[in-house]
């Protein structure tokens, strides 16, 4: 039994450790740019080996985002003695965070999603939990009306593209895109007819300051 449980550790160990070399590779390379054979040298282990572990070079893929998506989910976790609005705010500055930290695998993120099947499955995943999430802190319960998960979960999906805005131009500061974010949620929700969320009358301070209190330097600039 004790030897059962150590080969078990040691197996997870392995995966978890290829999984954080896959994070790395894929963030350096395109998806194209790898293969099987290179990924199992960087590894040091056999291709057999590898394969063992992940079917094929899409498998490992998107076992490396999944892994990143069940990170992301651990660290935005919003705080249920928090009031909602206060509470998603602190959840979208750490959300922010973990881009600014891995902005490189946030982008291929959203690159692969119309390539792959998986990502993009992964990703529709991600957003309907998440507004599930943001809906349920909000009390509208899980059968919200039509018109509020409508505005929540397009809430989402006009977050990346002012996120990638963000990355592009690096003329907002994370609290100014955190709180736009923010407004225009509230606006959404108030455009469905739900009050629970009002607009914020005040900027919010996440309890951990950003790195970047002025707004990112554009790149070459």
């Amino acid at each position: 039994m004790a030897r059962r449980a150590y080969t078990r550790m040691q197996v997870d160990e392995r995966r978890r450790r290829l999984l954080e070399l896959g994070a790395e590779l894929f963030a350096e390379h395109s998806f194209d740019e790898l293969s099987m054979s290179r990924i199992a040298r960087e590894a040091g282990i056999s291709k057999a080996l590898l394969y063992h572990y992940f079917r094929t070079k899409q498998d490992f893929f998107v076992a490396t985002l999944r892994e990143a998506a069940e990170e992301v989910s651990r660290r935005t976790e919003p705080d249920p003695g928090l009031p909602p609005r206060e509470a998603l705010a602190r959840s979208l500055d750490a959300f922010l965070g973990w881009i600014e930290e891995n902005e490189t695998a946030y982008r291929k993120l959203i690159e692969s999603a119309g390539r792959a099947a998986e990502v993009g499955a992964l990703i529709a995943d991600v957003r309907n939990r998440t507004s599930a999430r943001i809906l349920e802190g909000l009390g509208a319960g899980a059968d919200p009306p039509p018109r509020v998960r409508a505005a929540a979960r397009a809430w989402l999906w006009f977050m990346d593209g002012a996120i990638l805005d963000w990355l592009e131009h690096g003329d907002l500061s994370r609290a100014e895109l955190r709180d736009f974010l923010l407004g225009v949620l509230a606006g959404s929700l108030s455009a469905a007819g739900w009050a629970a969320f009002p607009p914020p009358s005040a900027p919010l301070h996440p309890r951990s300051p950003s790195s970047r209190s002025a707004p990112r330097p554009s790149p070459g600039r």
